[in-house]
Parts: C-alpha cells; structure tokens; sequence
C-alpha cells in the first residue's frame, strides 16, 4: 500500500528539499551486505558512561534513548550517509528496497478528513476483493476511521499486516446509499522501482526509474520487452529524483547498455581492496541510440549509471548536474531491530573521478547546495563543480569530478515550477483535492471519451473542461480564490486526473508531454 500523503508542505521548494534529503538518505544503501563488522573495542566510554547515567543520576532516564542518540550522533560526526536507523524505521527502509511488502494493496490520499482510494494496485488483495478507485474507506474491522483526525501513519498501521490474515473495511462509494462491506486477505504487495515505461513516438520508448531495488533489473527487462514488441528503436532512460540504491542493480542497468569488458564502475577503501565491475556479453542495447536524463536529486547509484555511460561516450547525458554522492555503505543490523549504515569505501567512474561533493562544512550545508541549486536557475553550470583536475573519457573529452556528473546537455528547470501560483497550488492541496473531485464526477464520462490516456494526454477539449472546472473550484475556497491557473499547474492537475483512471504510467506520460529535458532528449535522439 503506497501512501499520496495529503499534507503538502508550505512551500514547493522546501518540501522537495525535505523530499531530497529523506530519498537520498533511504537511497543511500550502494553495497548492502548485511555482514557484522568485527571492530576492535579500543574503550566502551560510551558504554560506562550510560551505566552511570542510569544508575547515578538525579532524575529518571531513558537510557535506550540516550543510546540511540548517541550513536546518531557519532556517525553524523563521520559524512552525511553513515546514519542510523531506528528499530521503528528499518522495516519500512527494507521494504522499500526489497521491492514488496505485506498489506491489501492500495494507494490512498487522506483528503476532507477520509480515506480515497486513489489506485488499486492490480492483481492485488484490494482489486480481488471489489475494492475500486474513488471508494472511501470509512471503517476498519467495525472502528469509525471517517472524520476522526486519522494520520497517514495510522491508517498504513490498520490495513498493513501479515500475509493471509483478514482485515473488513466499510466503503462509501458514489451512487451507492448503503455501506458495502468487504473483507481483505492481506498478501505480499510489490513495490515497483519502474515508475512509468511507454512510447513517446513511434520510434522513442521512455523508462523512469525511481530507485535501485532489488527488483529494479527484472523490471527493467520487462520494460523493454514491452516497449520491444512496440517498435521502440531508441530509448530515454529517466533517473531525475532517483536517489539510488543497490550497486550490483545499477551495474546490470549499465551492463545492458556496454560492450563486454567496458569498465562500468569502482570501488576503493582504507580497508577494502579496489574491486572493478566491468560490462559482459549479455548487453542487449549496446548499439541502439539512447539518452540519459538526470537532476540534482539523482544520486548515488543513479550516478554510477550516468558516469559510466558518460565516460565511455556511450549516450548524451541530459539534464542537470547530478547529486554528487561517491560514497560506499554497508549495513549493519543489531540485536535489537536497529541498523547503521557506515561508509567504507568511495567509488568510481571509468575515467578514475570520484563525483562525490565535499562535506567538510558540515550536513547542513552539504543539503543546502542542492537546494540552493534548485528553482529554474543554470546553478550547475560550472564545469569543474569543486575538482579541477581533468579526466579523460573514452574519446579524450574532459570531465570532471568532486561534485556530481555534470551533463553533457544542461537544460535550466522550469522556474515556473517555483512560481507563487504553483507554490499556492501545493500548500493548499488544491492539485490533489480537485483531481481526486473531478476524477469522482466525471470518471464514467472520461472514459467514455478517451479510450486511452494517450488519447486524453493530446485533447485540448479535456483541458478546456479541467481549466474551467478548477477554477470554478478555486473560487470557492477563501484560500484558492487568487490563485491564477498557469499551464504548468493545468498540466499537473490533468496528469493527476489521468493517474486516478489510468495509473502512473498515464500521469508520467502527459508529464512527458510538457517536461522540457524530455523534448531536448527527443531532438538529440531524433538526431542520432
């Protein structure tokens, strides 16, 4: 059960700075082994120090607590990605990289005080059971869960569980007077890395992908063969927002795009030995044209996918400059359900750079540039981005190192994306409420209309009837009445209406339709 959180924070670009830093901290795990470390216990300081706490003290303590923060804070000491992870958290970040969980299989937006079921993930408990987008969920197992204040957090808490057990819910669903009833199974639920694959054209496939999981490959694979049997010839691999994730993910991703014995990436600690990963037979796009799009939340494993493919002249790189995160983590689980994850090695690109920016000024500022990077403006256009010495690619072009991959092709955000308007449009939740409303009264008549969502993507009418019915629906909030509809907010309210009827793959396609790194990525490909 994928969570649409309601609550949007009060201003865009704080909220995707927040965003940033949570994917990058989740997409941190490069080298996941899961092996204890053996480490040599120089003094237990913080051991005794503890003991006497508990034991001397004036007051009662939490030890456990004082524990976990202690440790938090030691590794915060270190760089920005050695963390630790609570015993509350470690099962939510596992599953995210795993690639399922258990649960009935939903997506949901908490809107007007209820629970919307936006998507019914298919083949899922939730679809099987009759469950359909646009029902509200307004009791779990006989308890009032409608106009009572409930969290996001709450709700996921209700409806997760174990595979095979039961949960009843009670549905209000439009045009029907009565309460309907339903009882879930809970099963194993995926949780798909591959946001969105489709045709842009006749001849352009596009993939998005979100994270590297542990799925990430197989549904890459699936993809393709998809967009294949479509008559895709070029490819428009999309890694903007993705804040990376399993290593040997990323380097099969690259593998399928390289020639056999091509370096891809490598890695190099005090205490662990330089180890090469290079490229084998089995690549199945080798030749044919390809462009990589990327952001300053790309990150990471998203990075080693774009440096490889960079450094061995293999395909344009489009977008803006990258993350900068060159840093190799392991995780260490404890005894008690918690984790840390520790930096124990750099990485890098085939021509020897390490893209990893600096942190000596601490975590704080180390966020705040990406941030201060965001908002529509060439921030990254400096070529050099903290490393002045020169590396090589394949075909004897300069690159650079120390602070992300800077693209081959940088194309300027849409500094509408930061406008008032927008900003307006997210604080009050207004994209989210009217989608979700529009979508309820006309989903019949939408359908009807269009028989696919390329269809509704391309249809100026549907625009036309979105455009006057927002802003009638603006006009009857105190908090909306000013708020002038934009083409950018137009754009994002019809690829959320397009979301509720059809799924991600409609919402990222109309997206597409407008992005500009998209239609810059087009004419390179159209190009080649």
């Amino acid at each position: 059960m994928s969570v649409n959180n309601s609550k949007q924070s009060a201003y865009l670009p704080f909220f995707f700075a927040f965003t940033l830093l949570l994917g990058v901290l989740v997409g941190t795990l490069i080298n996941f082994t899961g092996n204890p470390l053996s480490l040599p216990r120089k003094s237990d300081k913080i051991g005794r120090l503890l003991q006497i706490i508990d034991k001397e003290y004036v007051d009662e303590v939490n030890t456990d607590s004082l524990s976990e923060l202690a440790i938090a804070t030691l590794l915060s000491e270190l760089d920005p990605h050695s963390t630790y992870i609570p015993p509350t958290d470690l099962q939510q970040v596992n599953e995210d990289m795993e690639g399922n969980f258990e649960g009935v299989g939903i997506e949901f937006n908490l809107m007007e005080d209820t629970i919307n079921v936006a998507t019914v993930i298919s083949g899922g408990p939730s679809e099987k059971a009759g469950i359909m987008p646009g029902d509200r969920i307004v009791e779990i197992n006989g308890e009032k869960v409608a106009g009572i204040g409930i969290k996001n957090e709450e709700v996921i808490k209700k409806l997760r569980g174990k595979r095979g057990t039961k949960v009843k819910v009670g549905i209000k669903r439009k045009s029907v007077a009565k309460l309907l009833e339903f009882e879930i199974k809970r099963d194993k639920i995926p949780l798909y890395s591959v946001d969105a694959s489709f045709m842009l054209n006749k001849e352009t496939g596009y993939i998005k992908i979100s994270r590297f999981s542990a799925t990430t490959f197989e549904e890459y694979e699936n993809a393709m063969d998809k967009l294949r049997k479509q008559g895709m010839k070029k490819l428009m691999l999309d890694l903007r927002g993705n804040p990376g994730g399993y290593l040997d993910q990323a380097v099969d991703l690259v593998d399928d795009f390289l020639k056999k014995d091509e370096m891809i990436v490598y890695t190099q600690g005090k205490n662990r030995k330089k180890q090469e990963y290079t490229a084998t037979s089995k690549g199945n796009w080798e030749d044919e044209p390809l462009a990589i799009l990327i952001d300053e939340t790309s990150a990471s494993a998203s990075e080693i996918v774009a440096g490889a493919i960079q450094d061995q002249d293999r395909a344009p790189i489009i977008g803006r400059r990258s993350f900068g995160k060159g840093l190799v983590q392991e995780q260490i689980e404890f005894e008690d359900g918690s984790a840390m994850r520790l930096t124990v090695a750099r990485y890098y690109t085939p021509s020897g750079r390490s893209i990893q920016r600096t942190y000596k000024n601490g975590t704080e500022a180390y966020y705040m540039e990406i941030y201060e990077r965001m908002g529509g403006k060439a921030a990254d256009s400096s070529e050099t981005a903290g490393d002045t010495v020169k590396y090589y690619t394949k075909n004897k072009r300069v690159v650079y190192g120390g602070g992300g991959v800077r693209p081959d092709y940088i194309v300027p955000e849409d500094s509408s994306l930061y406008a008032e308007s927008m900003i307006a449009l997210y604080r009050t939740n207004a994209i989210n409420r009217f989608a979700f409303d529009y979508t309820d009264k006309n989903r019949e008549l939408i359908q009807k209309s269009f028989p696919s969502y390329f269809a509704f993507a391309k249809s100026s009418e549907a625009e036309t009837r979105i455009k006057q019915s927002l802003g009638e629906f603006l006009k009857l909030s105190k908090d909306t009445k000013d708020i002038q509809i934009t083409k950018l907010g137009l754009m994002r309210v019809k690829a959320n209406i397009a979301r509720n009827i059809w799924g991600n793959e409609a919402y990222y396609f109309i997206l597409a339709v407008y992005d500009a790194d998209v239609l810059f990525a087009e004419k390179k490909l159209s190009g080649i």
